[in-house]
């Protein structure tokens, strides 16, 4: 276990965005939030490490590194300039909204850490409270007249010295995870260039226009009420403590398994096989690489989870929710560098049983695959009904959550070091993450937050239904 003395606090930084030519004049500016931010308005917070290898001194790092990060952070705040500012969420009536002013920074806290680089950025099974070590902590505070005051972002430098660096990031989701792999892959060509080089940035500025987005069927009342209620719970749930808190009670680890392309292909084919043999209805031409890991994952948690569960909770709803980008699916454009939240809430049901038996593999691609075809076709179906059916889930039944995606390609992102040795999310037991995998196009990572004691049954049931496929005569 990594201690609190394994890690030396070098630097606390407050990086402002840089300054408009000619700007004289001090401003304080609102950015409103969408319809489509609401659902996630407040703290709820995303966490992301890159692991990059370093073989240099902590003093080189200081001397040669931190400045240029530093420049092109400001540099790179001056167009993502509502990262550098607050999500204020006043009381009722009055909306959430972003707001800037010429006094906004982020901080950059710097450490050196004694840890074991190779091991905090390998897929084997690590602490979160060793991997929390890594992120910048945030803080919220309160106004007199209830007003919450959340920061939008923070960063943290980790040094290990002659070995790796890691770069944190922390943020509200008020921007979705493609607004932030934009953020981090501009950042990260600029401080690669020296500071000196917009091109891409140039090509692809963020988008704030918020009219960008219709709202035909009035959402926006409807989610601004559902706010107003969460909201109402927050003042409990955050006092004494930090919104970017995962921990669970127990001690939890988080592991990587990665699937390669000749996998999922296998994995694929044999779903579709199983599906015509079984099956009265039609299976689909075609089955995308996240719909068949997600549901082999899914049912192999459930498998896991629940093997020593009595027979008679067998009926207890199992549930899978996931967020799909919709800025091609809304039947008109959208620019792909829209920055705040264009996604979609979906979820799949199935009865525990159906999942743990000798089908549920089957029956769990087959439950995604038609959430993911309903979403085509009617992307905010049920968007009314959200936020009570999610807190139903969470009630009745057991609930794994996606994040991430492997269209945000995070290993692209190349501060100057080369491409991250591992890109890494901290999340709870109730999640799962998944990402492109570093080495081999057409492969997927997948990251799961266990139990110690789980992790060797859930990779031998991984195990045994890729040794399945492998079986299959096709």
């Amino acid at each position: 276990m990594t201690e609190i003395r394994s890690h030396k606090l070098l630097e606390k930084s407050l990086v402002a965005p840089a300054s408009l030519p000619n700007s004289t004049t001090r401003t304080t500016s609102s950015l409103p939030l969408s319809f489509l931010d609401l659902p996630l308005a407040g703290p709820v917070y995303v966490k992301r490490q890159f692991f990059h290898h370093f073989p240099h001194s902590t003093h080189h790092f200081c001397e040669t590194t931190l400045p240029t990060l530093k420049y092109s952070l400001s540099l790179i705040l001056q167009h993502f300039f509502p990262l550098a500012g607050n999500l204020f969420c006043p009381p009722p009536p009055h909306k959430p909204f972003i707001r800037n002013t010429d006094d906004d920074t982020v901080t950059l806290t710097i450490y050196e850490s004694k840890a074991d680089f190779n091991h905090l950025s390998s897929n084997h099974p690590k602490s979160l409270k060793e991997l929390d070590y890594l992120f910048p902590k945030l803080t919220f505070t309160t106004m007199h007249d209830d007003t919450f005051i959340f920061p939008l972002a923070a960063l943290q430098a980790t040094v290990f010295q002659n070995h790796g660096l890691c770069i944190a990031l922390t943020y509200c989701h008020v921007m979705d995870g493609k607004s932030c792999s934009h953020f981090m892959k501009s950042w990260s060509s600029l401080c690669q260039s020296g500071g000196v080089d917009l091109t891409l940035l140039e090509k692809s500025p963020p988008c704030f226009d918020r009219e960008v987005l219709k709202d035909p069927r009035g959402l926006e009342a409807i989610f601004l009420r559902d706010y107003f209620e969460e909201r109402s719970t927050w003042k409990d749930k955050l006092i004494d403590e930090n919104p970017t808190h995962v921990c669970d009670d127990e001690e939890h680890f988080k592991a990587t398994i990665v699937f390669r392309k000749d996998d999922i292909e296998g994995l694929k084919r044999w779903v579709l096989a199983q599906w015509k043999k079984n099956y009265d209805l039609n299976p689909p031409q075609y089955l995308s690489k996240f719909v068949v890991i997600c549901g082999l994952v899914w049912a192999s948690l459930v498998k896991t989870r629940c093997k020593d569960h009595d027979d008679e909770e067998d009926d207890k709803e199992e549930y899978f929710r996931f967020a799909a980008d919709c800025r091609d699916r809304l039947g008109y454009p959208i620019p792909e560098t829209y920055f705040g939240n264009c996604l979609t809430l979906c979820y799949a049901m199935l009865k525990r049983n159906e999942l743990k038996g000798e089908d549920g593999f089957v029956n769990a691609v087959k439950a995604i695959e038609k959430t993911v075809s309903d979403m085509k076709n009617e992307p905010f179906k049920d968007a009314e009904h959200w936020r009570a059916f999610f807190m139903k889930m969470f009630v009745l039944g057991n609930t794994l959550l996606v994040t991430g995606s492997p269209n945000f390609k995070v290993y692209e992102t190349d501060f100057g070091f080369g491409r991250p040795t591992k890109v890494e999310m901290v999340h709870s037991s109730r999640c799962m993450s998944i990402a492109e995998s570093r080495e081999e196009e057409g492969g997927l990572e997948v990251g799961l937050v266990c139990k110690s004691t789980e992790f060797q049954y859930l990779f031998s049931v991984i195990e045994q239904e890729l040794e399945t496929t492998k079986l299959q005569v096709y």
